[in-house]
């Protein structure tokens, strides 16, 4: 593995044992977040083809185009509602959560939050 540190180190170490258990089927995709210092990155994901349906992040043109957001938070809210919108034009209501290692809270909870709003289900 390397020189990661701890923290890393147990995120991947979260994220094996996770995605032994999860995969994404053409009838049920798994959504998998990224979340980086600065931004925050999410795609759905047919894990029996390999293909991405759906994708979207705070460096889009969507995001970049619209006002800046208060906090890290709400630009999260924005990318799952985003990502959501996308899967369900490609036809995608039904996903499989991946939240990659990192907790269910903050970040990564306002972008499961946001895709659930705009109708995604999981």
């Amino acid at each position: 593995m390397g020189t990661l540190t701890l923290k890393k180190r147990a995120r991947l170490k979260r994220k094996r044992r996770v995605r032994k258990k999860m995969y994404g089927t053409q009838e049920r995709p798994r959504l998998s977040v990224f979340r980086s210092a600065r931004h925050i990155y999410a795609q759905v994901v047919v894990d029996t083809s390999g293909h991405t349906v759906a994708s979207g992040s705070t460096l889009d043109k969507e995001t970049r185009e619209h006002p800046k957001f208060e906090s890290k938070v709400q630009a999260a809210h924005f990318v799952g509602k985003l990502v959501a919108r996308k899967a369900i034009e490609k036809g995608i209501s039904k996903v499989v959560f991946d939240r990659n290692g990192f907790s269910y809270h903050g970040r990564v909870l306002a972008l499961a939050t946001g895709a659930r709003e705009e109708g995604l289900n999981f």
